[in-house]
């Protein structure tokens, strides 16, 4: 919460508490994660819902005992019922089923190579609900003085309570997205100087940036950049030739009418200006278009597959520019080529 009130560049951030536990329901049992979470976990991870809905206010309010479960769980535990609105155990406390999420579809190896979990085989509760109902690591208990007791007095203690001792903080992670990619480094370094200082200097902590991920990713765009900038020029040129081509033989059939022009007074000038001009006004009638299709095709893409596009002010005026540069630079020739002819011979042209 202090993050998300002092960073400005903070966009979202999604608290994780993960815990061990078994999960029955009908006779059925089975060690799983039970991981705390907040909505923005779903959305941070690009998790969709399949059946039911995510938590909501009421859920968070009280650690209310709800939870959402991944398909694996659905198909183990509710092959042949429909999952919400039953119960399902996680250690001693039973959950109410409220929602079931997409197969999220990925090889185990992969997931592994990439330090990733299997989303499809965790339940979901209210971070709330975790804290509240299972573990809090905050609270000081009867068995972490015992703990903290038999370390003092030199004593060993098993396996179970050393793993436990590896990590005493509330939360396991917090995974923050920040608003644009160049803030990041900057964010991190006020997130450190925050928990070095809310944790009394000591550095019982990891801050993870993606950096290999994001130079990846400017790489991957730079050359996207550059792919549609290739395209873009090409497409240009072909347009340009192919306005010039139309100019060139308008310019082939309106002979007679460049000499009666030229006979009742107009300038080589005059007849430059009315070519370049059809130029302009057929390359801008093409940019039009290609603003409507562009605008309506991200629109498309945007409701389809769930893409934020952005089409902003700028960008359209600038294709209005190129479109009338292209027109004016391919429409010199077909103009001067017009303006040149002897007016005479074009008069005699039939």
């Amino acid at each position: 919460m202090a993050i998300q009130r002092i960073l400005p560049t903070v966009e979202q951030i999604s608290p994780e508490v993960v815990l061990t536990s078994s999960i029955i329901q009908s006779g059925k049992i089975q060690r799983g994660r039970i991981v705390g979470v907040t909505n923005a976990f779903f959305d941070l991870n690009n998790i969709a819902i399949g059946q039911g809905k995510f938590f909501n206010n009421y859920h968070f309010d009280g650690g209310r005992p709800v939870c959402i479960i991944g398909e694996d769980i659905r198909a183990k535990f509710f092959s042949e019922e429909e999952p919400l609105g039953k119960l399902i155990k996680c250690g001693n406390t039973w959950l109410t089923i409220v929602g079931v999420l997409k197969r999220r579809m990925a090889k185990k190896e992969n997931l592994e190579a990439l330090g990733i979990r299997d989303y499809n085989s965790d339940v979901y509760i209210p971070i709330q609900t975790a804290l509240l109902r299972f573990k809090n690591r905050a609270l000081v208990t009867k068995a972490s003085l015992k703990q903290n007791n038999n370390n003092s007095d030199g004593e060993e203690i098993s396996a179970s309570e050393q793993k436990e001792a590896s990590n005493y903080h509330q939360l396991d992670r917090l995974v923050i997205r920040v608003k644009d990619s160049e803030q990041l480094q900057a964010t991190a370094g006020v997130i450190a100087r925050m928990l070095n200082r809310r944790h009394e200097e000591v550095n019982d902590y990891n801050i993870q940036v993606p950096e290999l991920l994001l130079q990846q990713q400017q790489k991957t765009q730079d050359t996207f950049n550059l792919v549609l900038a290739v395209i873009a020029g090409i497409s240009l040129l072909v347009g340009g030739i192919g306005i010039m081509n139309i100019m060139l033989a308008s310019v082939l059939e309106r002979i007679k009418e460049i000499g009666i022009r030229r006979s009742l007074g107009a300038t080589r000038l005059d007849i430059v200006y009315q070519f370049l001009f059809e130029s302009v006004i057929i390359s801008l009638l093409g940019g039009l278009l290609g603003v409507i299709l562009g605008v309506g095709s991200a629109s498309a893409i945007a409701n389809a597959a769930d893409i934020p596009t952005v089409v902003s002010t700028w960008s359209i005026v600038l294709s209005f520019g190129v479109a009338a540069t292209v027109g004016l630079i391919f429409g010199i020739i077909p103009a001067r080529r017009a303006a040149y002819f002897d007016p005479i011979k074009a008069l005699r042209n039939d």
